[in-house]
């Protein structure tokens, strides 16, 4: 019972965010998630519904030079490829979607190591 109450609360505060941030084929929407073991970011075009690009822990290029936990350095090391990843999409600027997360910690290691390696936002 306690459980559904707090994933309706994280939905609610991810439908909130995502009523402000919207991504567009200029300025792509960056989606962070962690989930216990894992972390995801995708570059997404809200206007035509489109992923740009992606990257996650769960890459194979990851995996080969060891494997990225859903930690600060994990979230450093998929903060740099997923900056490597839109720039290879020709993306330089983007608009931070935290997915409900608080910005410490993880979110803001994986956003500060998206800065260092060129990304805008």
């Amino acid at each position: 019972m306690r459980t559904d109450k707090k994933i309706k609360l994280a939905q609610h505060r991810r439908w909130r965010i995502r009523k402000l941030v919207q991504g567009t084929a200029e300025r792509p929407r960056m989606s962070v998630r962690f989930t216990g073991q894992h972390v995801y970011v995708q570059f997404i075009d809200d206007v035509r519904g489109v992923t740009l690009a992606s990257a996650s822990s769960r890459a194979k290029g990851v995996a080969e030079s060891g494997p990225a936990k859903a930690n600060v350095a994990g979230a450093q090391r998929i903060g740099a490829m997923a900056a490597a990843a839109a720039r290879d999409r020709g993306i330089t600027t983007v608009v931070f979607d935290r997915s409900g997360a608080r910005y410490h910690g993880k979110v803001k290691a994986l956003a500060d190591a998206a800065r260092e390696a060129g990304l805008k936002f």
